[in-house]
């Protein structure tokens, strides 16, 4: 049981803290932002005191996005949002709100979740069609063949898709992601994946979840293999993973998209020589079979990345 004195002492302690809380509060009410945040709080003064710092934090950040223009200026410190004050059931809650620029950028990438990327970099999966270069005359016909895909997908997503071969550094990838892209715009789901990684992460998921994500890429609408032939040639990736993902595509009619430093030939030979054993029957099966999914263009374009 307290003291009298205890009691009395408690009291005076909580009178001081009051007193100092409301001193800080009318500071801060000296602010017009301050003032502005709070007056569309419907909840007593001597609750909001409470959280005056909290309240200036968000008077901060409001007053940050006065005179912001776009993402890029932000000074907030979650980027894109603002630190917003709610009354919940006579409660003060605390979160953060996209502003207006964040908003637009989440509906205009909305999209995005449609396009399963594996081990791709952040360039490939905000490619653009409206960004593409269209200065080097070499590209113009693989960006028509493109488009072309674009305005008939829709109406038969059985096209045949494409095996793009090329010197590095061209923009092969980036272009058909673009296309992806454009695609899941329209509801198309798709995913690119980078062939030699994805093999070795898919090994590696053997007592995990290899079936899952085997069979996802076996029947994605739309496929992207990203650098097929930049791999290590083995009987196992290219018999055990490879031949069944197209033998399943292919019966099904899935288009199914390629990009390779290699032309066709050229993949075929890497395809039948496998730890030194030469393999020509097996190599020219997987061959034909992209043949069956895909057109085969080669584009010899300016190295972008140097």
């Amino acid at each position: 049981m307290k003291l009298v004195s205890e009691a009395i002492s408690e009291l005076k302690l909580d009178d001081k803290k009051l007193k100092s809380l409301k001193k800080e509060y009318v500071k801060a009410l000296e602010e017009d932002y301050f003032k502005k945040v709070i007056s569309k709080l419907d909840i007593p003064e001597e609750e909001l005191m409470k959280y005056t710092s909290k309240l200036e934090e968000c008077a901060l950040e409001l007053k940050n996005c006065a005179d912001c223009r776009n993402l890029l200026e932000c000074h907030n410190s979650v980027e894109g949002f603002v630190f917003t004050p709610k009354v919940e059931q006579d409660t003060l809650t605390f979160s953060y709100v996209a502003c207006k620029y964040k908003q637009k950028q989440l509906k205009d990438n909305a999209y995005q979740h449609r396009v399963y990327v594996f081990d791709v970099p952040k360039e490939i999966r905000q490619a653009s069609m409206k960004d593409i270069y269209i200065d080097d005359t070499e590209r113009t016909g693989i960006i028509k063949w493109l488009e072309n895909f674009i305005n008939k997908y829709p109406s038969n997503p059985n096209l045949k898709g494409l095996y793009l071969s090329g010197n590095f550094g061209g923009g092969k990838t980036y272009l058909i992601a673009a296309m992806f892209n454009e695609l899941a715009k329209k509801g198309a789901y798709s995913a690119i994946i980078y062939w030699p990684e994805y093999l070795r992460s898919l090994k590696a998921s053997f007592d995990v979840d290899f079936g899952e994500r085997f069979e996802y890429i076996q029947k994605i609408p739309l496929l992207l293999i990203d650098d097929i032939g930049a791999e290590n040639a083995t009987a196992w990736g290219r018999d055990e993973i490879l031949g069944p993902i197209l033998q399943y595509r292919m019966q099904e009619q899935l288009p199914t998209f390629f990009t390779s430093n290699l032309n066709i030939d050229d993949l075929e030979k890497h395809f039948s020589t496998c730890k030194g054993n030469v393999e020509v029957v097996k190599a020219r099966r997987i061959i034909e079979r992209i043949k069956q999914l895909a057109e085969c263009k080669e584009m010899i374009s300016k190295n972008r990345r140097r």
